[in-house]
């Protein structure tokens, strides 16, 4: 009797190419078409549009394949290790700012800010762990564990609970670090439009 398991298919997958070729030829191709699409020059024509985007993948993965990069600088391997962990930090900021909206828009749209600041900070250190570029904590400092990692964010959370909890409550005519910045990319969309 035969067995063919969603393990067997991803095999497949591997062995012929699919993870390391169309899978990232894929995303390259979509996001530099979609990207392409917002530049005033292409944005009418399709056509040219389609070629840069073909010919800019392509330029992506085919020295992946052939195995003309250099050990540890090879985009596709970077691109590999780094988004399943940005995929995760997406998430997890998903799931933050959805938590938060429990408590009120306002409070959200305030720590919008936060949560992508943090955000983007992830995502450059994952980039940058992918490249080799640092290692984390734990390989730069010998007393840096596990131990006091969980004890710093338990410390950052209270922290963050508590200047919350006790902030002065702000006055209409002043306007916080985040609703000025709310306001000028209010402003900003504003003039897109």
């Amino acid at each position: 009797m035969v067995t063919f398991g969603f393990s067997t298919l991803i095999q497949y997958f591997q062995s012929y190419g699919v993870m390391d070729f169309l899978l990232p030829f894929i995303l390259v191709f979509t996001i530099i078409y979609a990207v392409t699409a917002t530049v005033p020059l292409f944005k009418d024509q399709k056509n040219f549009r389609v070629i840069i985007a073909l010919v800019l993948s392509l330029l992506f993965v085919v020295p992946h394949i052939t195995g003309l990069y250099p050990l540890g600088y090879d985009p596709v391997q970077v691109m590999n290790e780094s988004l399943p962990s940005i995929t995760l930090v997406a998430v997890a900021a998903v799931m933050i700012l959805l938590l938060l909206g429990i408590f009120g828009r306002d409070f959200t749209n305030a720590a919008g800010g936060w949560v992508a600041l943090i955000a983007i900070l992830f995502v450059v250190y994952i980039f940058g762990a992918a490249l080799g570029l640092w290692f984390g904590p734990y390989d730069v400092f010998s007393w840096w564990t596990t131990d006091v990692t969980e004890l710093m964010v338990i410390l950052l959370v209270f922290g963050v609970l508590i200047w919350w909890i006790t902030k002065e409550p702000q006055k209409p005519e002043e306007k916080g670090l985040f609703d000025k910045l709310l306001e000028i990319g209010g402003k900003i969309t504003e003039r897109k439009k």
